[in-house]
This record gives C-alpha cells, structure tokens and sequence, in this order.
C-alpha cells in the first residue's frame, strides 16, 4: 500500500497548514468565516489532494489531484498577499511566502514526471 506521508510534498504542506492555523489565530474575529476560514480550508485542501490522488491507481488520476493541489497552493499565495495587504499580518511572512513556492515547485515538478510516465506508456 502506497504511504502518502511519505511524500516530501504531502509533509510540505501539512506543516504548511500548522503555520496558516497558527497564523490566521490572530486574525480578527469578523473574519473568522470569510478569510480565516478560506485560507485554512486552501491549506487543508493542498495536502489532502495529495493524500486522495496518492490512493489512486493510475499516473493520470493522481496527476488531476495534484492538478487540485496546485490550485490550492495558488489560492493560498494569494489568501496570503490579500492578509498581508488587510495588516491581518504585520510582517511578510517569508517562510510561509518561501514554503509555498517550494510546494508549488515539487507539485509541478511531480506532476510533469507523472504526464511524462503517461504519455510514454500511450506511445
């Protein structure tokens, strides 16, 4: 059986969602269902694609869930720069700012190899 956890990508990102729960904590209450709410339920979107698409069966069906994933990690950059631009963040917050980036980078990177694999078995 195929072990998700082990991916550096699904670990990534869960730590990821650790840091955006403990960020947007401290974000005003009035926000608490619409940007604290959208912005942890991204995060949690990332690595739980990954988790779905990693039980799957085949290159393409884990592909369209890493496709998801990358979605997500593009909605939480955003979510992100929106909080920074409220002040519901008083500092850029670079490690988040950097792990997304190297989310995103493995994602697509993951993703390229799976098509790769793909497109030479069709061959």
């Amino acid at each position: 059986m195929k072990d998700y956890k082990k991916i550096r990508a699904w670990q990534k990102s869960h730590e990821l969602v650790k840091q955006v729960y403990a960020l947007t904590e401290k974000f005003p209450s009035k926000e608490m269902y619409g940007l604290t709410s959208q912005l942890r339920r991204a995060a949690v979107s990332i690595p739980t694609n990954i988790a779905e698409g990693y039980g799957r069966t085949t290159d393409t069906e884990i592909a369209r869930f890493l496709d998801i994933a990358l979605g997500s990690v593009n909605e939480v950059d955003y979510l992100l720069f929106l909080s920074l631009e409220l002040k519901y963040i008083k500092d850029k917050v670079e490690n988040l700012e950097e792990k997304v980036v190297e989310i995103r980078k493995m994602l697509t990177a993951f993703v390229k190899t799976l098509r790769g694999t793909v497109q030479k078995a069709d061959s």
